[in-house]
This record gives C-alpha cells, structure tokens and sequence, in this order.
C-alpha cells in the first residue's frame, strides 16, 4: 500500500487542501505518482501544534491530472475511511471560519 505524510503548519494550508464536501472529509495530496479512482493510500497527517501525526486509511476519490486546464496542481483527493481519532472533527475546529470561505483550494 502506498503512504503519504502531510504535515500542516498553519490553518491556511489545512484549508487550501481540506476537501469538506466528501461525506467523511478527506485531502488533496500534491503528487505526481499515477493512481486511479479507488486505490487505497494510508495518510498520516500532522496538524499544527501537534507532534505525532495520526495515520488513516484513505481511498482516491479525485484526480487532477498535470496541465489540468484550470491550472491546478497535479495530485489526488483522498477520501478518508474509518477515523477513530476524529481528524475530520479536529480539522473543521482548526479551520474554524475558514470553512465557510468562498476563497480558491487544490480542489474547488
């Protein structure tokens, strides 16, 4: 199974990669690694302030192919599974506002 690790340093970030509108959450990873919709990828995520990252099952639900014509950066959305340790409830009080913000992400 493939990994990767995020490791956020502030809000801003968190948001620009937050995907809120997926039923359980989930994140955009920059990458240039060739997936297809479905593939499992476990995801460690780091949150700020935070010293251990918390590790997820995740399955790709989104592709942003390169030279996406939006201009986007290539990567793929992760959808998160089972969350035992309440990331997705961690994020959104991170986010706090910003999760009503009308600004630009990876994904929207």
């Amino acid at each position: 199974m493939n990994r990767h690790v995020l490791s956020f340093k502030n809000e801003r970030e968190i948001y620009m990669a937050y995907m809120p509108f997926l039923k359980q959450g989930g994140m955009f990873v920059k990458t240039n690694e060739p997936y297809e919709i479905g593939d499992e990828i476990e995801l460690e995520i780091t949150l700020p302030g935070q010293i251990d990252g918390t590790t997820m099952q995740t399955t790709v639900c989104w592709i942003t192919p390169p030279g996406a014509q939006n201009g986007t950066e290539q990567g793929v959305g992760l959808a998160f599974g089972k969350d035992e340790n309440n990331v997705c409830s961690q994020i959104e009080k991170e986010l706090g506002r910003l999760l009503n913000s009308k600004d630009a992400t990876f994904t929207m």
